[in-house]
C-alpha cells in the first residue's frame, strides 16, 4: 500500500463519502468493481424455465443465482468481491482507502463487527501517516462507521447472545444493560473523537447518548453538551409496563426483518402465529398455540419446505372455505434482482398449508412487500391487488386479480384502467366513502400517495366479472402531499364509523434527524400524516390536532385497543436497513379520539432493534391484546429477537366477535360492526370495521372491541359489505366470545374458547 497521498489524492478524498451514502453503503466500491470486471446480466427468475418448476424450485432457481453486485443486501459476498478486489494491482491510495472502507463496512454488515473494527484500525493508522487535510476530511467517516462497528459488536456479545426481558429496551435498564461492554466503550471512544471534530453532528450524537446508556451510564457520564434528554419520550400518559415475555415463552426467534400473522389457523379459538423473513433462504416459521400458556414450533410438519424468503405476509380467504389463507411477498427493495413470485398459501386446516399459486393463476413476478385482499366487485369472493416496486429501467406495474370462485384468478388489471406504475411500499383497502364498494390507498416511496375510489361498472354489464372503474381522487381528497412514505392503515381513530388514513414518512439522511425532532430542532425528515375522514370523499390533515406531528421512520405499523377503553391505538416498527439507524419503535394511545399520547417508554414498548411485522391480538383469550413485533434488519449481520409484549391487563370490558359470512366472504372482511352500550355517562357507540389492520403483520380476523367502562351491551349492529344485510344483535353479555353468521335470525352464539396464562415470569417492573 502506498504510504503518501498526492495532491490529487486530497482532492479526491471526499468521494469517499459515496461508500456510505444510501443503503448500500459501498456504491463507489461496486461501481469501481463493475468498471474492472464488467456489470452482468441479472437475472430476472434464474436460470432455467419457470412453467415446469415449483414455487420452491423458482426460489431455489433465483437465489442461486443472485448478483451481489445487483443485490446490496448479500454482504458476505459483497465483502469477499471487496477483499478480492483489494489484492489487485495498480490500485492508488484513495482507490484503496475507498475500498477498504467500503469492505470494512461490508464486513459490519455481514455481522464479522470484530473483523471490520480491526480494519478501520488499519486504516486509520494509514491515514495517521498522511497529511493532516486527509484525516480532517475522511476521519470523521471512518470513526463514525468504526462505531457503528463497535455497538454491532455490542448487541452481538449482549443482547442477541443472551435476550432477556429488557434487552434493547429504552431507556437501558436493569438486565439491558451490557455486562460486556468493549463494543460500546469503543464507541464512545471514537464517538466522542468525533464530536471534537464536528460537533454539530446530530446522529454521533444519538449514537453516544444509546452508548452511555448500554452501560449504564446515562445520564449522568454523557457530556453535557451533547446530552440528548430522553425523560420525555413517551411518557405523555401513565401506563402499566407490557413485559416481554418472548425470552421466556420461546419465542424470541432471532433473525432478520419479516412478517407475522396472529390467526386462529386451526379453527380451535386459539390464536397462532406465521412469520416470515427478509432472508432470501429463510424458512417461513409456523408456531402452535398450545392452549395452556405454550406453543409449539411446528415449522416442519407445515408443508411449506422450500417456501423461503418473504417480507410480508397477508391474509385471505381465496377459496371462500372460512379457513385463513397466506400471500407471501418477495423481492421488495431488490430492484431488478427482486423478480421473485409471490406464494398463495391454501389452509389445510390443522396447521398445514399448500402451495397453490400456479393453481390459482397467481404466478407473478416482480419486488414487492404489499397487497390486499378485497372484494372490489361485491361478489363475495376476495380478490388481491398486488402493489410492486417500479424502479427506473425496470416499470413493472401493480396487479389486480379477480377471484374467479372456482379456485383460480384473472389479471384484470388492464380491463379496470389500473396502469400504476409506481415505487408502491404499502396498499390498504376500505369503503371510505361507505358506498359499498371498497377502494384503495397506495403508499410510494417514490412520489404522491394515491387514493383510489371504487367506482363499480364502468359500462351497461353490470356483472362482476364487468370491467369496473377505479377514479384517482387523491388531489381532490388531500391525501397527494405526502411523497416518501411506507406503511399505511385505515382505521377510524375518532370512532365516528368512517374509517380515517394513517401514514408513516420514511426518509432520513441518518438518525441525526431523529434527535433534532427529540430535542425540537427543525428536521427535513417526512413526517408522518393523519387524515380524517370528512364523509363526503375528502380527508383532513389532522396530524399537529392529533400531536403526531413527528419523524418516526415507521416501517411495519399496525393498530388495537391496548386498554379496552374503545379507543384505537397504533404501535410502530421503526428503522431502515442502516445498522446506525438504532430508533426505538414508537407506541401511541388514542387519548378519546381528540389526539394520541406517545406512550413508548411507559408502556416499554421502546425496543432498539429493527421493527417490521406487528400484530396485535389476545393469545391467551383473556380479553387483553399482546402485542408480537418481528425484529431484525436487512443486511445480512443485523439479526435480532423477536418480542412479545404481553398486556398487563385494564379494569375496561370488552367483546370478543368472530364473523362469519354467509353471501358476503366467509371471514368477513369489511363487515362493520357498531357496539352500543350503556355507560355511567349514556349510552355510546364504538365502530369496528373486520380487516386484519396494518400493511405490515396481520391482526385475528375476530375482532376484539374494547368497551370502556361500559355497564352493558345494549345491542351490535352489523352491516355486511355484499349483501348490505344489517343486522342486530341483542342479549350479549361483556367480556365473552361470540360467533356471528351473516343474516341468521337466532342470537350470536356464545362461544366458549380456552382460556389461560401464558408461562411467564413477572418482570421486575410489574409487567
Amino acid at each position: 500500500m502506498k504510504q503518501n497521498f498526492t495532491v490529487a489524492d486530497l482532492k479526491r478524498l471526499p468521494a469517499i463519502t459515496l461508500v456510505v451514502a444510501a443503503i448500500a453503503l459501498s456504491l463507489a466500491v461496486s461501481a469501481f468493481h463493475r468498471h474492472r470486471h464488467g456489470a452482468s446480466n441479472l437475472p430476472s427468475a434464474g436460470s432455467k424455465s419457470n412453467k415446469a418448476l415449483t414455487i420452491p424450485e423458482m426460489l431455489q432457481d433465483i437465489n442461486q443465482h443472485q448478483d451481489s453486485e445487483g443485490n446490496v443486501f448479500l454482504n458476505s459476498a459483497r465483502a469477499q468481491h471487496l477483499r478480492n478486489a483489494l489484492s489487485g494491482q495498480g490500485l492508488s491510495q484513495v482507490d484503496t482507502v475507498n475500498m477498504e472502507v467500503g469492505y470494512a463496512t461490508e464486513l459490519t454488515n455481514s455481522g464479522k463487527a470484530s473483523d471490520a473494527i480491526s480494519l478501520f484500525n488499519m486504516i486509520t493508522q494509514t491515514l495517521h501517516t498522511a497529511p493532516p487535510e486527509a484525516w480532517a476530511q475522511i476521519g470523521p467517516i471512518i470513526l463514525k462507521q468504526q462505531a457503528i462497528a463497535y455497538l454491532r459488536l455490542g448487541e452481538m456479545q449482549n443482547c442477541c447472545s443472551v435476550n432477556n426481558a429488557q434487552s434493547c429496551l429504552i431507556p437501558i435498564r436493569g438486565a439491558g444493560i451490557h455486562t460486556k461492554k468493549e463494543g460500546s466503550l469503543g464507541a464512545i471512544k471514537n464517538l466522542t473523537a468525533l464530536l471534537k471534530m464536528q460537533p454539530e453532528d446530530m446522529s454521533a450524537r444519538w449514537l453516544l447518548n444509546i452508548a452511555y446508556m448500554t452501560v449504564g451510564e446515562y445520564p449522568g457520564r454523557v457530556p453535557a453538551k451533547w446530552l440528548v434528554p430522553l425523560s420525555k419520550l413517551g411518557n405523555e400518559y401513565p401506563m402499566q409496563p407490557f413485559h416481554n415475555a418472548a425470552p421466556e415463552l420461546g419465542l424470541d426467534y432471532f433473525g432478520l426483518a419479516g412478517s407475522v400473522i396472529m390467526e386462529d389457523f386451526e379453527g380451535n379459538g386459539l390464536l397462532d402465529l406465521m412469520i416470515s423473513t427478509f432472508d432470501l433462504n429463510g424458512p417461513m416459521r409456523y408456531v402452535h398455540n398450545n392452549g395452556d400458556g405454550t406453543f409449539t414450533d411446528r415449522s416442519d410438519q407445515t408443508g411449506l419446505a422450500g417456501e423461503v424468503g418473504g417480507s410480508n405476509l397477508i391474509t385471505t380467504d381465496y377459496n371462500n372455505d372460512g379457513k385463513p389463507d397466506i400471500v407471501v411477498l418477495r423481492g421488495g427493495w431488490l430492484g431488478k434482482s427482486g423478480h421473485y413470485p409471490l406464494s398463495l398459501l391454501r389452509n389445510d386446516g390443522n396447521g398445514h398449508f399448500t402451495d397453490v399459486t400456479i393453481k390459482a393463476g397467481l404466478l407473478s413476478k416482480g419486488p414487492t412487500q404489499t397487497a390486499v385482499a378485497f372484494d372490489y366487485n361485491g361478489d363475495g369472493l376476495l380478490d388481491l391487488f398486488v402493489g410492486y416496486e417500479s424502479t427506473k429501467g425496470d416499470p413493472i406495474t401493480c396487479k389486480l386479480f379477480r377471484n374467479n370462485g372456482d379456485g383460480t384468478f384473472t389479471d384484470v388489471t388492464k380491463q379496470c384502467g389500473l396502469n400504476i406504475t409506481k415505487f408502491v411500499k404499502s396498499v390498504i383497502s376500505a369503503d371510505f366513502m361507505h358506498s359499498g364498494r371498497p377502494g384503495l390507498y397506495l403508499s410510494c416511496g417514490n412520489g404522491p400517495n394515491i387514493l383510489l375510489r371504487n367506482d363499480g361498472p364502468a359500462g351497461a354489464d353490470k356483472s362482476p366479472t364487468a370491467p369496473w372503474k377505479f377514479t384517482d381522487i387523491s388531489q381532490s381528497a388531500g391525501v397527494d402531499k405526502q411523497a416518501a412514505s411506507f406503511s399505511c392503515f385505515f382505521f377510524d381513530y375518532d370512532n365516528d364509523g368512517w374509517p380515517d388514513i394513517y401514514v408513516g414518512g420514511y426518509s432520513l439522511v441518518d438518525v441525526g434527524e431523529i434527535a433534532k425532532d427529540y430535542l425540537g430542532m427543525p428536521s427535513l425528515a417526512p413526517k408522518a400524516k393523519l387524515y380524517r375522514n370528512n364523509h363526503n370523499g375528502t380527508f383532513t390533515d389532522v396530524t399537529r390536532q392529533a400531536h403526531l406531528d413527528k419523524v418516526v421512520l415507521g416501517m411495519g405499523i399496525n393498530y388495537g385497543d391496548l386498554d379496552n377503553d374503545g379507543w384505537l391505538d397504533f404501535y410502530s416498527g421503526t428503522g431502515n436497513p442502516d445498522l446506525g439507524m438504532l430508533i426505538p419503535k414508537r407506541m401511541f394511545r388514542n387519548h378519546n379520539g381528540a389526539y394520541f399520547d406517545e406512550v413508548t417508554t411507559t408502556g416499554d414498548f421502546g425496543h432498539l432493534q429493527k421493527g417490521h411485522g406487528i400484530a396485535f391480538g389476545d393469545l391467551n383469550n383473556n380479553g387483553q391484546q399482546d402485542v408480537f413485533i418481528v425484529l431484525g434488519g436487512a443486511f445480512e449481520g443485523d439479526t435480532a429477537h423477536d418480542a412479545l409484549f404481553v398486556n398487563p391487563g385494564n379494569r375496561n370490558h370488552w367483546v370478543n366477535l368472530s364473523l362469519s359470512g354467509v353471501k358476503s366472504n366467509r371471514i368477513a372482511l369489511g363487515a362493520e360492526i357498531c357496539v352500543i352500550v350503556a355507560t355511567p355517562h349514556g349510552d355510546r357507540k364504538i365502530y369496528k370495521t373486520v380487516s386484519t389492520g396494518g400493511s405490515f403483520g396481520n391482526n385475528p380476523l375476530r375482532q376484539a372491541v374494547g368497551l370502556g367502562d361500559a355497564t352493558a351491551i345494549k345491542q351490535v349492529d352489523i352491516h355486511w359489505p355484499t349483501t348490505g344485510i344489517n343486522q342486530t344483535l341483542r342479549n350479549l353479555t361483556m367480556d365473552r366470545f361470540y360467533k356471528v353468521s351473516e343474516g341468521v335470525a337466532s342470537p350470536a352464539q356464545a362461544w366458549s374458547v380456552p382460556q389461560f396464562k401464558l408461562k411467564s415470569k413477572t418482570s421486575p417492573n410489574g409487567s
